[in-house]
């Protein structure tokens, strides 16, 4: 069993105590939790933070008791004002949800029912709840956005999810949660996907709305910066188990877990040039789920690991007064010396200077004069990165979807090496422009396998048939039939070589998109700079 810290004075509101779980895939059970333990006390933010696929928002969905059907909690209590809810029954726990627990997800835009207009289902809380008339829930909901600091709130209820921006999405899906005045409150990273405006709008309204309410709150996140100004105390989370915790402010300015520090490493700094620094990549991945883990979860990546630590599993000890990291050498932490990166890009690129991408007064103007972009001309060279920045409904995305060819420009001229991209484009054109979307849980087939939708767009995009589509994700297809087929073949192995330098085991290609886990091993992007002058992209 896990040592907790120390218990305070009040009772918490939420006490987690051994929680393991596992997921069954395909007649395995692969374990993403184990032996998590942690207390949020009542008006207290308690952050848990960790790079994609640690397992923060599987804690998260335990807590709420929305786990997906293939989820089995193998030991463990999770205790809601003294209640263990793995023990209640479908109506208590339909009681409890929406009215003293509430969740404020990652994605609101597939989290609010988009057939079903914003009013209706925010009066819904409190007609099932508070037992209202649908006129006084009516009423009781333009209040609520109202004091979620939404304009007009009679006009939002009339409106559909998709005619909202990302921001009011996500203050309509936070005024759902706090309709009931809950006693715990869990953010599943509440400002992903919003601009940095918005960002900083949703976290003042948080910050607002938990003085008001005093409810106790979980903040998933994996961004530092706003755990620390968020929260009273954090957990850090690697592989599945609760690594450090302790107050926010201490924790940031004196990790004691070779993790922790790493994290924070990351992160950019006061001083640094993005055009001459770089930011410190965690080498290696996260282990493969259901990897047998028999000594520290984090001795293949560590700096100071050592035979004891690979021996068996280091226990949570008291590393300052009121801190707990997992590490048998936690002292030593603070001396572990930056690595030093190499130098940041490489050569320029052959052809650098010369116009690739060109537009030329493009506008793109929807039904009822709706005009999404304004006559924009820009120029982009090969080898050359630009940045396109602006607020939410600034017209980014659509005239990046103009430049791909997903929309057509009303007017204007979209040119690729002098040639112009309009109407119907061949697979050369298709191919030599590509995007990688915003979201990618909406734009994967859920239904899919990995390999089958790398090899479909290789297939789609090169021409490549049979058997040489196949070599997608192989380790090393030399020396076999289908990669002397030509180029194409060597570009489907070579999407496999690059998923493997993005931390993508070959084993992940065979799961489906639906319930994936990420394995980054760091949110740090200056891999993308090294790719781009390997492969020289144009």
């Amino acid at each position: 069993m896990t040592v907790s810290a120390s218990a305070p004075a009040a009772a918490p509101a939420v006490r987690i105590t051994g929680l393991t779980v596992s997921y069954r895939r395909r007649g395995r059970m692969l374990r993403v939790l184990r032996d998590v333990s942690l207390d949020i006390r009542p008006g207290e933010a308690y952050g848990l933070v960790g790079e994609s696929g640690c397992g923060k928002t599987t804690v998260a969905m335990a807590l709420m008791r929305h786990l997906a059907p293939n989820a089995v909690v193998e030991a463990g209590r999770i205790e809601f004002s003294g209640v263990d809810v793995l023990t209640l029954g479908e109506s208590e726990l339909r009681a409890l949800r929406g009215d003293r627990m509430a969740m404020v997800y990652q994605d609101p835009g597939s989290a609010l029912n988009p057939s079903i207009r914003v009013g209706a289902q925010l009066a819904e809380i409190y007609r099932h709840h508070r037992g209202l008339s649908k006129a006084d829930a009516l009423d009781a909901a333009a209040s609520m956005l109202g004091l979620v600091q939404v304009s007009d709130p009679k006009a939002m209820l009339r409106r559909y999810p998709h005619e909202l921006s990302g921001g009011q999405q996500q203050r309509v899906m936070i005024a759902m949660a706090l309709a009931t005045d809950p006693d715990l409150l869990v953010l599943d990273e509440p400002t992903t996907g919003l601009d940095a405006t918005v960002e900083a709008e949703v976290l003042d309204l948080v910050e607002q709305l938990r003085d008001r309410f005093s409810a106790a709150i979980l903040f998933v996140s994996h961004n530092l910066g706003i755990v620390a100004r968020m929260c009273e105390r954090v957990g850090v989370l690697y592989a599945g188990e609760l690594i450090e915790q302790g107050p926010a402010r201490e924790l940031f300015a004196d990790p004691r877990h070779p993790y922790t520090l790493a994290l924070l490493r990351c992160m950019p700094r006061l001083g640094m040039r993005k055009d001459a620094d770089r930011l410190e990549p965690i080498p290696g991945s996260l282990p493969a789920l259901g990897a047998p883990l028999p000594g520290c979860v984090y001795a293949d990546r560590c700096p100071i690991a050592r035979a004891e630590c690979r021996a068996e599993p280091p226990p949570m000890l008291e590393s300052a007064p009121g801190r707990l990291a997992r590490c048998l050498f936690h002292d030593e932490v603070p001396a572990i010396a930056p690595s030093v990166p190499g130098p940041l890009g490489g050569a320029p690129h052959e052809r650098a200077g010369e116009a690739l991408l060109g537009l030329s007064e493009v506008v793109k103007r929807y039904s009822g004069d709706v005009v999404a972009v304004a006559g924009v001309d820009l120029e982009v060279g090969r080898g050359e990165v630009l940045g396109l920045v602006g607020e939410s409904g600034s017209g980014k995305t659509t005239l990046a979807k103009c430049i791909v060819g997903l929309v057509d420009a009303t007017s204007g001229e979209v040119t690729l090496d002098g040639s112009a991209l309009s109407g119907a484009r061949d697979r050369e054109q298709r191919r030599a422009v590509q995007m990688v979307f915003q979201n990618p849980d909406s734009a994967l087939n859920r239904g899919w396998t990995a390999r089958h939708i790398l090899s479909r767009s290789v297939s789609k995009l090169t021409g490549l048939k049979g058997k040489a589509v196949k070599l997608v994700g192989r380790a090393d297809p030399r020396g076999t039939e289908e990669y002397n087929m030509g180029l194409g073949s060597r570009r489907a192995h070579t999407v496999g070589e690059y998923l493997g330098r993005l931390g993508v085991a070959q084993t992940q290609l065979k799961e489906t998109t639906r319930g994936a886990i990420d394995a980054t091993g760091t949110d740090d992007t200056s891999w993308l700079q090294d790719r781009r002058v390997d492969v020289q992209l144009d």
